[in-house]
């Protein structure tokens, strides 16, 4: 049945959910702040920045209102980088009653809340959901199969959410887990530049393998002492958007990895890629929430470390090799 339904964050996730809903029928309004940038997707019909060649369904309507963007929404769905979320929840806690599916991945700066505390806070529990697993927009866009994670702490409450996209081509499996799935969509960025970097170093395909394998242990270490289940962190929100976003060459994080590799700081690297990387704000975020847990993750704190300044590539490579030997589970 066509349904109202918001979009915040005309960015390529945020455009390329927008179409997934449209194609369903729903009746799609995508917000984007920048009154320019919505003029221009609303005239050629595209977002020729981010997803060009790919066209938008007939239903999905582009504004720079917020406030029209929620009028009657049915479901509203947060797509903007993890650092801007934040100032749009007050507004969206207006509208009454509509779930309200965060499709966004990181740890906030200052409280280092998961995306499910943040909606929680703003929200409650009852409006709250999380969107997360293996996915490049692009490939979205396009139609091109799709498998991801939906996840309330009512399941049912998930099931619901996941009804919006129904696509042949975009499937969504449940979860009761908020917190694992929260986690394993904001970790994976940070692990994924450990990849890029050892890519850019030209370590090898044992390298990375080791990098995404050990990674996920940490990223599983951090989720179960938040309350997350580790069979959460094995399956697609966890190990599987990890191994796409480590080894894919549309993964922001990837690239920016590959880019300090070679030479560019931190800055440099990522005026490169073009577009937030969210791994950047998230491993300095995890170096806090890790100490504040007292969780070891060497590898994610090894990441942190190089993008303060504080140790050089070879240097951490070198010390991860050589710490004390020891049982891997």
């Amino acid at each position: 049945m066509s349904t109202s339904v918001c979009v915040i964050g005309a960015g390529s996730w945020g455009t390329a959910l927008a179409m997934v809903l449209a194609r369903q029928g729903h009746s799609v309004r995508l917000f984007a702040r920048d009154p320019a940038k919505t003029a221009r997707m609303q005239q050629v019909r595209e977002n020729d920045v981010y997803l060009p060649g790919v066209s938008f369904p007939d239903s999905l309507e582009v504004t720079s209102d917020l406030n029209v963007a929620l009028d009657d929404s049915r479901a509203i769905v947060i797509a903007t980088p993890s650092s801007a979320a934040e100032s749009v929840l007050p507004q969206v806690a207006k509208v009454s009653g509509a779930p309200v599916i965060a499709a966004f991945k990181g740890i906030h700066p200052d409280t280092l809340e998961r995306t499910d505390e943040l909606l929680i806070r703003h929200l409650g529990a009852e409006r709250s959901v999380v969107l997360s697993g293996p996915s490049f927009a692009m490939e979205v866009a396009r139609g091109l199969p799709t498998a991801m994670t939906m996840a309330a702490s009512d399941i049912k409450q998930a099931e619901a959410a996941a009804l919006f996209f129904a696509d042949t081509n975009f499937r969504i499996y449940a979860s009761d887990d908020p917190a694992g799935v929260s986690l394993g969509g904001a970790l994976k960025n940070v692990v994924a530049i450990a990849a890029g970097m050892a890519n850019g170093m030209q370590l090898g395909h044992n390298a990375v393998a080791a990098v995404i394998t050990r990674g996920l242990a940490e990223m599983a270490r951090i989720a179960c002492v938040c309350g997350g289940r580790q069979e959460t962190l094995m399956g697609l929100s966890g190990l599987g958007d990890l191994v796409l976003t480590c080894t894919g060459e549309l993964s922001r994080n990837r690239r920016f990895g590959i880019a300090l590799a070679q030479g560019m700081d931190v800055v440099g690297a990522e005026a490169h890629i073009g577009q937030v990387v969210e791994g950047l704000g998230t491993a300095y975020a995890t170096h806090a929430l890790a100490a504040r847990l007292e969780v070891e993750v060497p590898l994610m704190e090894s990441v942190y470390q190089v993008l303060r300044g504080n140790l050089r590539l070879t240097d951490a490579v070198q010390e991860l090799m050589t710490r004390p030997e020891r049982k891997e589970f």
